[in-house]
């Protein structure tokens, strides 16, 4: 076979691969979101500048907002389990961040200091009060930075299982780089981050990371988050950008610098969560804590009874 031939070959060979892909991406898309779980029509929509923002508002008092976990599969649907305890003592904002659930999901590089403006942003114009916020995981840093550039608009802050301050702090290396660029191709980026949030790799991970008890799971909360990962425009780009830490940022400094009160749950089954809250005391000897003897990652919808007992003790 002469060399024109072989390059013609390897042409349509590759033609046809990335048209499967794209067939198999486009299958994916539309199938994870049959179901419409996250669909409410109680849903509002603040118009922020970097795209639309999903919420809900439920109940009347004191303003309380809830982050979900910083994950492109996350969604408000979290706090399912919390909301109408919660709302009849506060005024409960549920939010999808910019890139999650709901939200919009423009293709860009997703940052720390992006949902510092949304978070600040989204009290100033939606809310319009001092606010109370309780966050997931990945998330604290978002509120610890927000609180620390506007502390005015922030109340109290709580944290489920936030990650360690050396997770924070890490910074976007080479092979990282290298990884989001290839995530950004539009095909062959699209059908890698199809894999990794395939519902097998979501299902495992409820097993193996978010809950205590794997039997415990349902398939309805991980269809939840199986559709929540590949609805919109460019779910992957989120995941790129905390796949390659462009989401992360150092809070040290934030940490030493607010005199909000700070409450931190943790859960006994993560086995360096009694390090992380002694970390963050070192640097803020005000944090309060208490462990979790039930739940994992997310004790607010594996045992959500544990998670409302502490809120009262340190919110009401």
């Amino acid at each position: 076979m002469s060399s024109k031939n072989k390059l013609l070959t390897m042409l349509i060979l590759g033609s046809g691969a990335a048209a499967s892909m794209a067939l198999i991406n486009k299958y994916i898309q539309i199938s994870a979101s049959g179901k419409n779980i996250l669909e409410d029509s109680e849903s509002l929509c603040y118009r922020w500048r970097f795209g639309n923002i999903h919420y809900k508002r439920t109940g009347n008092g004191k303003p309380l907002l809830l982050i979900h976990d910083l994950t492109s599969s996350s969604s408000s649907y979290e706090w399912n389990s919390v909301v109408r305890p919660l709302s009849e003592h506060f005024t409960v904002y549920t939010i999808d961040l910019l890139g999650c659930g709901r939200s919009e999901k423009p293709n860009m590089t997703y940052t720390n200091y992006l949902y510092v403006q949304l978070i600040c942003d989204f009290i100033k114009s939606v809310i319009g009060r001092r606010t109370s916020v309780i966050t997931s995981g990945s998330s604290a840093s978002l509120a610890l930075m927000a609180c620390s550039s506007n502390s005015n608009l922030f109340d109290s802050l709580f944290f489920i299982n936030p990650d360690s301050l050396l997770s924070c702090s890490k910074v976007p290396g080479k092979s990282a780089k290298l990884y989001k660029f290839i995530l950004d191709f539009p095909i062959i980026g699209t059908f890698i981050y199809h894999i990794a949030c395939s519902r097998q790799n979501l299902q495992q991970l409820f097993m193996n990371e978010y809950y205590e008890n794997p039997f415990s799971v349902k398939g309805s909360i991980v269809d939840a988050y199986y559709e929540a990962a590949h609805l919109g425009k460019s779910p992957k780009s989120l995941y790129a950008s905390i796949a390659c830490h462009y989401t992360k940022c150092n809070v040290i400094n934030a940490l030493k610098k607010i005199d909000n009160s700070i409450y931190i749950v943790g859960s006994q089954w993560i086995s360096d969560m009694e390090e992380r809250i002694e970390e963050y005391r070192k640097y803020n000897p005000a944090v309060e804590s208490t462990m979790l003897t039930q739940g994992k990652q997310l004790p607010h919808l594996e045992c959500p009874s544990q998670v409302m007992q502490a809120v009262h003790t340190y919110l009401y």
